[in-house]
């Protein structure tokens, strides 16, 4: 038997790194605050830190860094567990179209 992972690119890089630009261009925000450790979004931080000037902020949900990431923010910290924990929905939600179930491996 062979497991196999198989992950796909849902382009929500892409999407943030996208949104992050046209904002900073439109100067929508005074300081961007990302939550990611994806060094996909060196260069779309790298440009707006350097070339629009506006500052970000990271707030990383894992235990490594990315030390460029951490280097081109103005401030880079964790999401410490017990505030994920803190977070999260209950597992059963009611609304007006009806009952949403969180699945048993989330």
């Amino acid at each position: 038997m062979v497991e196999v992972l198989d992950t796909k690119e849902k382009g929500s890089d892409v999407n943030l790194a996208t949104h992050l630009l046209a904002d900073g261009f439109n100067k929508e925000y005074q300081i961007a605050v990302i939550v990611s450790n994806d060094s996909d979004l060196v260069e779309p931080i790298k440009f707006v830190t350097k070339q629009l000037h506006l500052p970000i902020g990271i707030l990383h949900p894992h235990k490594q860094f990315i030390r460029e990431l951490s280097r081109l923010a103005e401030f880079y910290r964790p999401i410490r567990e017990r505030t994920i924990k803190a977070s999260l929905f209950p597992p059963t939600l009611t609304d007006a179209n009806g009952t949403i179930t969180k699945p048993p491996s989330w």
